[in-house]
């Protein structure tokens, strides 16, 4: 898994790139990344299929100077975190931890 970040000219915009590689996503066919962009949907953001190396990926465009906890839903039904992940805080309806992007 990796987060790729590069931001715009004015610095007020981090595009982060969400990836899952082949081997996190343990033979997944879906991939979906849930967080506090989205409202933690479940369905609205998707990552796409690497045809090349079989990994998923995504690139928002987020607000900087904030922090994003997220997950991702494989297969619509089994939660990951992102290994690569600036840092993993208490989930507060779970006992497992979300992982973070500071932008």
């Amino acid at each position: 898994m990796a987060l790729k970040k590069t931001y715009s000219k004015d610095k007020k915009t981090c595009n982060v790139t969400f990836t899952v590689t082949a081997e996190a996503a343990q033979g997944a066919k879906t991939i979906t990344i849930a967080g506090d962009f989205n409202s933690w949907s479940s369905t609205e953001t998707p990552l796409k299929k690497s045809a090349k190396d079989g990994s998923f990926s995504v690139k928002l465009a987020l607000e900087t100077g904030r922090e994003y906890q997220f997950r991702y839903l494989l297969d619509g039904s089994r939660w990951e975190n992102d290994w690569a992940a600036d840092k993993y805080i208490p989930a507060p309806f779970s006992h497992t931890d979300n992982s973070v992007v500071i932008c």
